[in-house]
């Protein structure tokens, strides 16, 4: 008996073009069809096709036709994706309104208003992945948020005032630097560095308030009395119908400018935040 002829490992069963048969093949014998397997009679169903492999990727999948966009509609796209980072809040629409805290640039923020909203924002910062510093004339009113925030990792630094010293911040690990000194904050020791933003804590207008809010990115405003109404109105150039709700706001809702634009946005506190901040409020 012959010994039967497979084709060589490592062949499989593809076709090798250069013959014009699978490896193994012998001459005058069918292809695909191994030959220590008897003669194919005539009254013999043909053998099927042999499919072949497409090295690395298996076999060939069904056939559907591409997904094609006409040019023309391409400008009624649009992707359900927000700005990221930090979120403040919910504006009139009902929509998350986020402030972009982590940023290449340095960001000059002011806030008028309360410690609550500050360590609100602190809370959530850390939350994004980023590093809190915070110079403060109170630092036993930072102290249980310090700890809390983090998880047991040291995310919220407290330093008393003029005693910080440079955050090194980086785009993997950017830092805000909150400055709750009072009403009349001495100038930063800190110079401006890309990954690091600048929130200035004002619990009212006091007299350097005009120079800090003209040189700001970024002002957030809670309540204010009349009297404060109109020196922000004046420095900030404030519609007049968005200067005239100032005085009305609620202790959730803060009124965020730039300096061509304006929105309101209210701040919904969650249960453990509440728990650890209280309920929310204008003044401490």
């Amino acid at each position: 008996m012959s010994v039967p002829t497979y084709a060589p490992a490592g062949g499989g069963w593809n076709q090798d073009p250069a013959r014009g048969r699978f490896p193994g093949q012998v001459p005058g014998q069918p292809a695909g069809r191994p030959t220590h397997l008897p003669t194919q009679g005539p009254e013999e169903a043909p053998l099927a096709p042999v499919r072949r492999l497409r090295p690395g990727f298996g076999l060939r999948g069904p056939r559907r036709d591409q997904h094609v966009l006409p040019e023309q509609s391409l400008g009624a796209l649009t992707v359900p994706v927000g700005d990221d980072g930090v979120v403040i809040g919910v504006d009139p629409q009902n929509q998350p309104a986020v402030l972009g805290i982590a940023r290449p640039a340095p960001l000059d923020i002011v806030v008028v208003g309360s410690m609550w909203i500050a360590q609100l924002l602190a809370l959530r910062t850390v939350a994004v992945g980023a590093r809190v510093a915070v110079e403060t004339a109170r630092p036993p009113a930072w102290g249980p948020m310090a700890q809390a925030a983090g998880g047991g990792q040291q995310s919220v630094t407290v330093h008393e005032v003029r005693q910080i010293a440079p955050q090194g911040p980086s785009v993997t690990s950017p830092v805000l630097v909150v400055r709750d000194c009072g009403a009349r904050p001495p100038r930063s020791l800190l110079a401006p560095s890309p990954w690091q933003s600048l929130l200035t804590l004002l619990p009212f207008l006091g007299p350097d308030a005009p120079r800090l809010l003209g040189r700001a990115d970024l002002v957030g405003l809670q309540r204010l009395s009349p009297e404060e109404t109109e020196v922000v109105t004046r420095v900030l150039r404030l519609p007049r119908q968005v200067s005239a709700a100032l005085s009305t706001l609620g202790d959730n809702v803060m009124l965020w400018c730039t300096r061509d634009r304006q929105q309101f946005v209210m701040t919904q506190p969650t249960d453990a935040e509440t728990g650890l901040l209280g309920a929310p409020r204008r003044m401490d």
